[in-house]
């Protein structure tokens, strides 16, 4: 469609707007659905029995299952569709997380969490692909931001959820999955009878449907990780992934834990300092993107400003190694938060590397590659953390490695690829084209 043609976009309506507020709230029920074990792992402790070892054992399960799930999620949304593969994915993670009220040892929340692992890794594959489906490219970014802003929301809301459930109201710990786990359907019933795709929804106005699909269409490509494995820029990324969605999955799941065991903070006073690590968070993620955008606008190189960014992320890490130390549990809630912004930064500039160094057709499977060397870091570093607190009983060589990965991840990346130089990609037409 000729540009001068197009509608303003305040002008054709908002019918993609209610499917990105789908997205919001899937991906809030999905990180609320995966922190609940780790708000309730104080006294789950007590309850079972478990050791650390047994519990960082039950992290690694979802972790690997996570990283399992990375490898064919994408493929099955592609081929059953948008509509019913994120149906399918949400009900197997919601049955397996309302699962976890049955489960009575490590054992048996090992395989619930590795069922949860398995049904959760679709969520983000199928909601980048409803955002392409959706969204002209401008507002692309925008909408993504929005949906995975239910992370850190998802992380807070579990601590007040599981909380309100088994303090206030007082009902039993497995109450608690099952209401969280259970919540689930409630948005598939809201999501099957609303979702299509544009050209097929009889509620979207015509002139909507034009501006979603006013880009000129991407070609239809596969770009096989033979390919890609290769490029240092591939490993440069993996890399630094690996070493900090793992430290990502230590704040998540074992933050709680931590608070117990060294401040006596219980199910009833975790969620204030949740909240305010998870919203620091947010203003991390926000405030690294900026960085290194407003280095680029004065004049330095993309390369320059990335890694900039990502040192001063990297450096703002490094005083976490106090949190076990200190004597005063705001001041490590503190150190925490300023981590956990500093990863979202980080982790900002991190994905945008991708874009930087390879064609947009191939970004997709790069972030795969990414995302799966991301999982199994985490379910390397679960299986140490259990082993490691219950051998020394401290959490001091866990936040040690949690503020030396970031410098060791940008050093990675340096090495491998000293400037961010662009591959070129011949783009191999699929034959379903």
């Amino acid at each position: 469609m000729p540009r001068a043609n197009l509608p303003h976009a305040r002008s054709v309506g908002n019918r993609r707007w209610l499917i990105c507020a789908l997205l919001f709230f899937a991906t809030t029920i999905n990180y609320v659905d995966r922190a609940v074990l780790g708000v309730l792992a104080p006294n789950l402790r007590e309850t079972i029995g478990w050791s650390d070892s047994e519990y960082g054992d039950i992290n690694a399960a979802f972790t690997l299952a996570y990283a399992i799930g990375f490898l064919f999620a994408g493929w099955i949304i592609d081929k059953i569709g948008t509509r019913w593969g994120y149906a399918v994915f949400l009900i197997i993670w919601s049955l397996a997380a309302a699962g976890h009220a049955f489960a009575r040892s490590a054992w048996e929340f090992s395989i619930f969490r590795f069922a949860l692992g398995i049904g959760e890794s679709g969520n983000f594959p199928a909601a980048i692909k409803t955002v392409a489906e959706w969204f002209p490219k401008k507002e692309r970014a925008l909408a993504t931001g929005i949906f995975n802003s239910g992370t850190n929301v998802g992380a807070i809301l579990a601590p007040l959820t599981a909380g309100f459930i088994t303090q206030t109201l007082g009902y039993p710990w497995q109450t608690a999955f099952v209401v969280t786990g259970l919540t689930g359907l409630i948005w598939v019933v809201f999501w099957w009878p609303i979702y299509r795709q544009p050209q097929r929804d009889p509620r979207i106005s015509p002139e909507e449907l034009a501006y979603i699909q006013s880009d000129p269409p991407d070609p239809v490509v596969r770009i096989p990780w033979a390919r890609l494995l290769p490029h240092r820029q591939t490993w440069a990324f993996a890399m630094g992934k690996f070493l900090t969605d793992s430290i990502w999955w230590f704040y998540l799941f074992w933050f709680p834990t931590f608070m117990y065991d060294q401040f006596q903070v219980d199910i009833k006073g975790i969620g204030l300092p949740m909240i305010i690590v998870y919203l620091l968070a947010d203003v991390g993620s926000i405030a690294g993107g900026w960085l290194s955008s407003r280095l680029i606008s004065r004049g330095w190189s993309v390369n320059a400003s990335r890694k900039t960014a990502m040192l001063v992320c990297a450096v703002c890490v490094v005083p976490v190694v106090m949190a076990p130390i200190v004597e005063d549990k705001w001041s490590a809630v503190l150190l925490i938060g300023l981590a956990t912004a500093a990863h979202q930064g980080f982790s900002a500039n991190l994905f945008t590397l991708a874009s930087d160094m390879f064609p947009r057709h191939a970004v997709g499977s790069v972030v795969g590659i990414g995302g799966f060397a991301g999982a199994m870091g985490g379910f390397f570093l679960q299986i140490t953390i259990g082993r490691v607190k219950e051998s020394t009983g401290s959490y001091i060589i866990p936040f040690a490695v949690a503020g030396s990965a970031y410098l060791l991840a940008l050093g990675a990346i340096h090495l491998l690829v000293p400037r961010l130089t662009p591959i070129t990609l011949r783009e191999e037409q699929s034959p379903t084209a």
